[in-house]
């Protein structure tokens, strides 16, 4: 993973991110991200940005994810 998350006003509906949810330990490693599509962007935190997915998830976005 990165080390830096993107900024709220780089993510758009429909990116795909690696987010980690409010009730884990975002600096833990040992937590696996959970993956998903951007449903809205809620606000800018310093945790990273919060979302919510379109599967209804709510979390900070760690990074996103491209095709490689």
């Amino acid at each position: 993973m990165s080390g830096n998350p993107p900024d709220a006003n780089e993510l758009r509906q429909g990116m795909t991110v690696r987010i980690v949810q409010s009730d884990q330990n975002v600096k833990s490693e040992d937590k696996e991200p959970l993956v998903g599509e951007v449903g809205t962007v809620v606000g800018e935190d310093p945790e990273g940005p919060e979302v919510e997915l379109k599967s209804g998830v709510v979390g900070h976005v760690r990074e996103v994810v491209t095709d490689e």
